[in-house]
């Protein structure tokens, strides 16, 4: 099994997939769960900033979107464990793509209601991208490394007006540079900002870059399980990893688990529209 520079267990190749099955059974097997703990919090952040800025409908920019897991969590009300008996069913192991799609498709129409939202996933993986697109999970895709080059025309097009950006997960595999970019493409009204980080990642330098944009970033109290280690090896690296970078992994990444922690970031001036949440 490999590992990336980081300790952690490479899973490129569930990304590199037509279809979500392989991500589904694979991650299953790890209890991963980081988006179903991180949906009451998008899902209040979007109220607050209705509230906030009279809007109806919010633009959401999921970056590292994969194949459209937090918009379909959000726009069909489902839940990880529905998603995993979905995917990894003995039945639909042996469906094509496209009856996969159709029956994907139908989900959404059944489950997508008219407080949906318009999502935009980013990712440097096409075949999910293009999945979580055909499916109707995703509104809009941008299929970019923005880590290494400018948006186009055509993706700053598609990221202008967004509302709030979202990311579980890969805010450090991705830097500022990827996170500034979106945020200038989205144009004159600056977006919130919610973001589940690995502990292993200093969120310093993310913060720094927008404090200089003209933001405020709280940290929200507490820690969020991402997923089971995959094995002993694994565990042994990240706990490696994390005492390299001074934090401290006892009684929780010692326990078992990779665990993330949240940082809301909103334009100055409008720290008081939001209510931090709780645990």
């Amino acid at each position: 099994m490999g590992f990336d520079a980081t300790g952690k267990v490479s899973l490129d190749h569930i990304y590199a997939q037509s279809d979500p099955r392989a991500y589904f059974r694979t991650l299953r097997e790890l209890d991963y769960c980081i988006p179903q703990l991180a949906k009451p919090y998008f899902a209040k952040l979007v109220d607050d900033y209705r509230q906030a800025r009279g809007v109806t409908t919010c633009q959401i920019v999921d970056i590292g979107c994969s194949y459209g897991i937090n918009a379909a969590l959000l726009n069909c009300d489902l839940t990880m464990d529905e998603l995993y008996d979905r995917y990894c069913d003995d039945a639909v192991m042996s469906v094509s793509r496209a009856e996969l799609l159709r029956q994907d498709r139908q989900l959404v129409r059944a489950r997508g209601g008219l407080d949906r939202h318009r999502f935009v996933g980013l990712d440097a993986a096409q075949p999910a991208l293009a999945y979580a697109r055909e499916a109707g999970f995703l509104d809009a895709d941008v299929h970019a490394d923005l880590e290494s080059r400018e948006p186009t025309e055509q993706q700053r097009a598609r990221i202008a007006g967004t509302d709030l950006v979202i990311s579980t997960g890969c805010l450090g595999y991705v830097t500022g540079t990827t996170l500034e970019r979106v945020i200038t493409a989205a144009g004159e009204r600056r977006p919130w900002l919610a973001h589940f980080v690995l502990r292993m990642f200093p969120f310093g330098p993310v913060a720094d870059m927008l404090t200089r944009l003209g933001y405020d970033t709280i940290p929200v109290d507490g820690v969020f399980k991402q997923r089971r280690f995959a094995d002993e090896h694994e565990q042994v690296r990240m706990v490696d990893t994390l005492t390299a970078h001074g934090v401290d992994p006892e009684g929780l990444e010692t326990d078992g688990w990779l665990y993330a922690q949240l940082y809301l970031s909103v334009p100055r001036g409008e720290r008081s529209t939001i209510d931090v949440p709780e645990q």
